[in-house]
């Protein structure tokens, strides 16, 4: 197993740290929708067998002496070799060896805001305890969600049934706070109900004196989906995401927010200028990409 080493960044006073989730590989024609190949296939890279890289990395947001995570992952070790094959899993997800790098327990963790409660993200909430059984991973924080996105998640379709799992939502329930369009967790972090990717999917904006920082989650997997019409196929209702990214990401164009990354294997942090093609201002993860760029992503960032 590699040297764990992990993506920090400071925003005012609000310290980010993006932990170690599992990185898998998705069939990138699930992830750019009704974009042509030859279009998308220009701005992110792929294996030969046309599979994306993707990272699952909860982002731990460290302010006023609370400890706020955004997301889960996957618990890894819940996982069978079926479910792995088909999620293409490429790595163990490693988020309480992040939190002990930081000197954190899982017990640590004040509040967990869900952008929603797909496999990828939510799996990570719970974990087998010494005696096989299903128990929260972090037993004292707060865990906010959308009431939408709760419902779906205890009511799913035949759509959603292989993404929300009992596993992952059963042992946490007793910890789960809802919210209906827009919840202030503090006044400095924001959650709001978009829709879209999936019916209770929210974002999430931090505030730091003049400054915001967004983070639109699958709306905009990574930085290559920041064009409204590019929605994935695994959106259940990809008109709402559309509606969503017209309003959100003129706004943070305009308004000139930073824009932090789950699944990009390229950037934590990215700001653009108001017509959202120039890249104005950038982080770049710390580690090598999964499935770096080639000589055919001729639209790729000029500066990689």
């Amino acid at each position: 197993m590699t040297e764990l080493k992990l993506q920090e960044y400071q925003f005012g006073e609000m310290k980010l740290t993006w932990l170690r989730g599992a990185d898998k590989l998705t069939d990138a024609g699930t992830l750019f929708g009704p974009v042509p190949k030859v279009v998308w296939s220009r701005y992110y890279p792929t294996t030969e067998e046309n599979m994306m890289a993707e990272l699952t990395d909860p982002i731990l947001i460290q302010y006023k002496g609370q400890n706020y995570l955004i997301d889960a992952s996957f618990d890894t070790a819940k996982l069978s070799d079926k479910q792995r094959r088909n999620l293409g899993i490429l790595s163990e997800s490693r988020v309480e060896e992040s939190l002990a790098l930081l000197g954190l327990k899982t017990e640590d963790i004040s509040h967990i805001l869900m952008t929603h409660m797909h496999h990828d993200h939510s799996g990570g909430l719970t974990r087998l305890d010494e005696n096989n059984q299903l128990v929260s991973k972090f037993p004292n924080a707060k865990i906010f969600v959308n009431e939408v996105e709760w419902y779906e998640m205890r009511n799913p379709n035949s759509r959603t049934r292989g993404t929300y799992l009992k596993e992952n939502w059963e042992p946490i329930q007793d910890q789960v706070e809802t919210f209906t369009e827009y919840l202030n967790v503090i006044p400095e972090i924001q959650m709001v109900h978009t829709g879209g990717h999936s019916n209770g999917h929210s974002i999430i904006l931090l505030k730091q004196g003049e400054e915001t920082m967004i983070h639109m989650a699958d709306l905009v997997l990574t930085h290559a989906h920041r064009k409204p019409l590019w929605v994935a196929a695994v959106d259940d209702y990809p008109m709402r995401s559309i509606v969503a990214k017209d309003k959100w990401l003129k706004e943070a164009f305009e308004n000139h927010y930073k824009f932090f990354f789950y699944h990009d294997q390229f950037f934590a942090v990215a700001e653009f200028d108001q017509t959202g093609e120039k890249f104005v201002d950038y982080v770049t993860r710390i580690r090598e990409p999964r499935v770096p760029f080639t000589d055919k992503q001729d639209r790729k960032p000029s500066f990689l």
